[in-house]
C-alpha cells in the first residue's frame, strides 16, 4: 500500500506545474477582464472559430508563469515550463478539434478535455525529462478524476460556467 501511495505522490509531483498551468487560465482571463484577447485573433475557419474567445493571451500567459513558477519551486525550471507550455497548447489544440467538430465553447469531449492537456504537456517535457512507466500509467489514470474535481470547485467558485 505504501509503495501505491508513493507512486502516486510522485506521479502527481511530475505533473504537477501542467495541472497548475491547465487551471489557472480561468484566473488570468479574469483578472485581465476587457484587456484580454482570443489567442486566435477572431479568426474563422469555414465560419467557425479557430480556437474560440475562451483561450485568451491572458490566460495563456497566466498559465505559463503559474506552472513555470511551480516548477521552480520544484527545483526543475524547464521542465515546469516545458510541462506549462505542453498543456496549454495540448487545451488550444483540443478546443481546435471541437471547434472543427462543431462544439460549442464550454461543451465537454470527455477524454480530449481531461487528458488533451497531459498527453501534450508530457510529449513537451519528454525531451528534457521522463515520468517512469508507472508514473505515466497513474498520471492518466488520476488525471480525469482531478481535472473535473478542479472543474467542479472552479464552478462552485463562479470562475467557470460548467462544472466540468
Amino acid at each position: 500500500m505504501a509503495n501505491i501511495l508513493q507512486l502516486i505522490i510522485d506521479a502527481l509531483w511530475f505533473i504537477l506545474p501542467a495541472y497548475f498551468a491547465n487551471a489557472s487560465p480561468v484566473i488570468g482571463t479574469k483578472l485581465l477582464g476587457k484587456y484580454n484577447y482570443p489567442m486566435d485573433f477572431n479568426i474563422k475557419i469555414r465560419g467557425k472559430p479557430l480556437l474560440g474567445p475562451g483561450k485568451t493571451w491572458g490566460g495563456f500567459l497566466t498559465g505559463i508563469l503559474v506552472g513555470s513558477a511551480i516548477g521552480f519551486l520544484q527545483a526543475r525550471p524547464l521542465a515546469g515550463f516545458l510541462l506549462s507550455l505542453g498543456a496549454l497548447i495540448g487545451d488550444a489544440f483540443g478546443s481546435f478539434i471541437k471547434r472543427r467538430i462543431g462544439l460549442e465553447r464550454g461543451k465537454s469531449f470527455p477524454l480530449l478535455d481531461q487528458l488533451g492537456f497531459v498527453v501534450f504537456a508530457l510529449l513537451f517535457v519528454s525531451f528534457v525529462e521522463l515520468p517512469t512507466l508507472p508514473e505515466f500509467a497513474a498520471i492518466l489514470i488520476l488525471t480525469p478524476a482531478i481535472h473535473l474535481g478542479t472543474n467542479a470547485a472552479a464552478y462552485l467558485l463562479k470562475l467557470k460556467k460548467e462544472w466540468y
